[in-house]
């Protein structure tokens, strides 16, 4: 069987060690590696202290692919909550101050047309 395979090799002009796939699957494997770890640590800069609620919560977001919902009663505000070492409190701060970003542009684009 190995003959064979040497000989299957030798026809094309791929060693081993010049697969193709191989290559591939070592780019794949780095990547994933790479992705885990960014992973990890966005996961702990979701609920560092040193980061502000804004910021955490930006980064739950991006992490899990979820806008933060407009509605104060969501279910998702404790969740995110716990997720990113806040209160239920400090992300309702965070929906109102993205609720008056919001009507501020609004009202500037009324102003300006």
């Amino acid at each position: 069987m190995q003959d064979k395979q040497n000989y299957s090799n030798a026809r094309t002009g791929i060693m081993p060690s010049d697969d193709p796939t191989m290559d591939f699957r070592a780019r794949l494997a780095h990547q994933q590696a790479e992705n885990a770890e960014r992973r990890k640590l966005d996961l702990a800069e979701q609920s560092s202290r040193l980061k502000s609620a804004e910021e955490r919560i930006r980064i739950w977001e991006r992490l899990h692919e979820v806008m933060l919902p407009r509605d104060p009663q969501h279910r998702l505000i404790e969740i995110i909550a716990t997720h990113t070492g806040l209160t239920a409190a400090d992300v309702h701060d965070e929906q109102r101050r993205r609720a008056d970003l919001k009507l501020a542009s609004a009202a500037a684009a009324a102003a300006g047309a």
